[in-house]
């Protein structure tokens, strides 16, 4: 497949406009050292501060080089990178941040390895941080949890924001909501499985303070985390997840209100005293699994209508067709 460009680099960004010019003019320094045809593509993700007007001056002194994408307003990180994926045209693909802590200095090997060692995603690797403890803690758990899951386990830092990958699979993967952090496990989901990984460096803030952080970031990498691997896994055939949960709490349901009532029959056989079934707290259990299993089964089967009535149900990754 031909393409215009060799690299594109995507940018997503949020109230950086002191670092936009000085990581624009790494970039370009880098891309004519190494004679790479190239474009910039700065996403602004509803900045409140001057950094539209930045990217349009650049746009305005390097039109051959500088796109812009203005958000009307902050939407996240993953539908910035979603965008600029649908505008890259390089044949291969980096992301980075705009607080100058990614260097494009790591660009070149990072090309290298897609279009060489033939990778289908490059990841990198902060083995050095310079961020506090608060951070650094909960990361270092976060990443061990999604190699777990994803399987990936050769990945040691999801979450950063340098990364290469071949224009065939940003083209080929959804990202939204903030599943921006779980790119590669969306690109293996795919049918990229040829997933590398290179220890980059990592540089302290150099203006303003972090757009990423607090509780609720780690909270919802988990939460996301979790919503990926059971679309992944259960998406097409919700009724194998929802059914079999359900037909078991409704067969154990259905046994305890049989062992209930064989009670209260032998009970009385024997002319013994019964007391009433209503008045057993196990018959109320019983009674209560048989409903919900019900209920899980039924969720179940209209998830598969659901699924099988989707748009995208035959939606398949061709890599080739003859």
């Amino acid at each position: 497949m031909e393409y215009k460009l060799d690299i594109s680099v995507v940018v997503p960004l949020f109230n950086e406009d002191e670092s936009i010019p000085e990581l624009h003019a790494w970039i370009t320094r880098v891309m004519a050292e190494h004679g790479f045809s190239y474009e910039v593509i700065f996403v602004n993700d509803g900045s409140t501060d001057n950094s539209w007007e930045v990217i349009e001056r650049l746009a305005a002194e390097d039109a051959a080089h500088v796109h812009g994408i203005k958000f009307r307003r902050n939407y996240g990180k993953s539908p910035a990178l979603f965008c600029g994926f649908s505008a890259a045209r390089g044949r291969v693909v980096i992301t980075m941040d705009a607080d100058l802590q990614d260097s494009p200095d790591e660009i070149p090997e990072l090309y290298r390895m897609i279009v060489e060692d033939k990778y289908d995603v490059v990841s990198g690797y902060k083995q050095k941080r310079y961020d506090p403890l608060s951070k650094t803690i909960p990361t270092k758990l976060f990443n061990a949890t999604a190699r777990k899951v994803s399987g990936i386990h050769n990945l040691h830092d999801f979450n950063c924001g340098l990364k290469a990958y071949r224009n065939e699979v940003v083209k080929n993967i959804e990202v939204y909501g903030e599943m921006h952090r779980y790119i590669p496990y969306l690109a293996k989901n795919a049918g990229f499985n040829k997933i590398g990984e290179k220890v980059v460096k990592h540089q302290a803030r150099k203006f303003g303070s972090t757009k990423f952080g607090g509780l609720n970031r780690f909270v919802n990498g988990y939460l996301d985390l979790l919503s990926l691997y059971f679309l992944n896994t259960f998406g097409l055939k919700p009724m194998h997840v929802f059914g079999f949960i359900g037909t078991l709490m409704f067969f154990f349901g259905f046994v305890a209100c049989l062992v209930v009532g064989a009670g209260k029959l032998i009970a009385l056989c024997n002319d013994e005293p019964a007391r009433l079934v209503t008045e057993s707290p196990y018959f109320y259990i019983a009674l209560t699994m048989m409903i919900l299993g019900t209920q899980l089964f039924v969720a179940g089967f209209l998830g598969e209508l659901i699924s099988r009535n989707a748009e995208n149900r035959n939606n398949y990754q061709i890599e080739k067709e003859f």
